[in-house]
């Protein structure tokens, strides 16, 4: 497996424990439907969680960079499939969660409601 494959899982991993410490259940971690993947799939409360995570070695590029209008659009419409897979009728938010260093030194930061689905997508 390539090496930034690696440090993406390694990433996710981080996110599920920090959220799981913060409250959170993790009902899936790697969901696909299609081209599109949900990270990690979460609740807490009554709010279906929707997290993408952007993992880095180094803080030369901020992660937040990557997340572009193609990457939130597919996300929504991952999400509206993993909701109507499961038949879920709840409120949903999208969350990021940066995590940039090595596994033994790294810095987490958590954006709760990061953004809002767009009203329509092209």
């Amino acid at each position: 497996m390539a090496q930034h494959n690696l440090l993406g899982e390694e990433g996710e991993r981080i996110a599920s424990e920090y959220l799981m410490k913060k409250g959170y259940t993790i009902r899936e971690t790697n969901w696909r439907v299609g081209h599109d993947e949900i990270d990690i799939v979460a609740q807490l409360d009554a709010n279906l969680v929707i997290v993408e995570v952007k993992t880095r070695s180094d803080n030369y590029v901020d992660p937040l960079l990557s997340i572009t209008g193609k990457k939130i659009a597919n996300l929504v419409k991952a999400a509206r499939a993993y909701m109507a897979q499961a038949e879920i009728v709840m409120p949903v938010q999208f969350d990021v969660i940066t995590i940039v260093g090595t596994p033994s030194d790294y810095v987490i930061e958590h954006f709760p409601d990061a953004f809002y689905p767009p009203l329509r997508t092209y």
